[in-house]
């Protein structure tokens, strides 16, 4: 078997892994072979379209490109967004699901959750990922997003403002949901023994912060609810055979 090729944005963090996208956990889950084709930000649209990646649509129906996007050799297949990725592995690849039976509207959900969740700290969180963008793509980052929320990235949650406390706020807010669905069950994961693609995305999302975030930062949200986000990321970890 050819392995599977990830399209991913580098970071100055060691192994330039940074990003929440859950592809990573669920090859390395499913014992796939992989490579990362690292893309700087201002190179992803000419690269998607080399690939023949399919773009996604802004509002005003105008096209863009994001990763990651997976192509599989194999298959010819080119996947752009995470879900449509891991439908397509699990379809693909059904060794080891992460989808149990008749699930997938049910995580879903949990996906839109999440996003919702994000969307109100979205600023913070582009504060601190620029902080560990190569440089080309830290510029390309600070020029598009400046133009998109018409403001400048200093003032997008300044240290000690009451911006960035309700930033905090809402953060805190979207791990107690969470935790509050995990609470509901009475074994290890999301949906009680099984393990699936819901526990992967909790784990990918605070892979991301902890990587993007100050180390005083991080210590703040790892000491949240008794520890429960650092025992998830280590756990779901092992369970996927994915080193940081």
């Amino acid at each position: 078997m050819l392995p599977l090729i990830l399209y991913d944005i580098p970071s100055t963090v060691e192994g330039s892994h940074w990003s929440h996208n859950s592809t990573r956990f669920v090859m390395s889950y499913k014992g796939l072979p992989f490579e990362i084709d690292w893309v700087e930000l201002p190179d992803i649209a000419l690269r998607m379209k080399e690939i023949g990646a399919t773009p996604a649509k802004h509002p005003d129906g105008s096209d863009f490109y994001t990763l990651p996007v997976l192509r599989d050799p194999n298959t010819g297949a080119v996947i752009t967004d995470s879900w449509d990725i891991a439908v397509y592995l699990e379809n693909t690849y059904p060794k080891k699901p992460i989808f149990p039976k008749d699930t997938r509207g049910l995580i879903h959900a949990f996906i839109a959750t999440e996003v919702e969740q994000i969307t109100p700290i979205r600023k913070f969180l582009f504060l601190r990922a620029r902080e560990i963008f190569t440089k080309r793509s830290a510029e390309y980052f600070t020029t598009t997003r400046e133009k998109y929320f018409k403001q400048k990235f200093e003032e997008f949650s300044p240290e000690g403002s009451h911006e960035r406390d309700q930033h905090w706020s809402a953060l805190e807010r979207g791990l107690t949901t969470t935790k509050m669905w995990y609470d509901l069950t009475d074994g290890k994961w999301m949906m009680g023994n099984t393990f699936s693609y819901v526990d992967i995305l909790a784990a990918a999302r605070v892979f991301w912060l902890k990587k993007m975030l100050h180390d005083d930062e991080w210590k703040r949200i790892a000491g949240w609810h008794d520890g429960q986000w650092q025992r998830l990321l280590v756990d779901v970890e092992r369970e996927c055979k994915v080193l940081q």
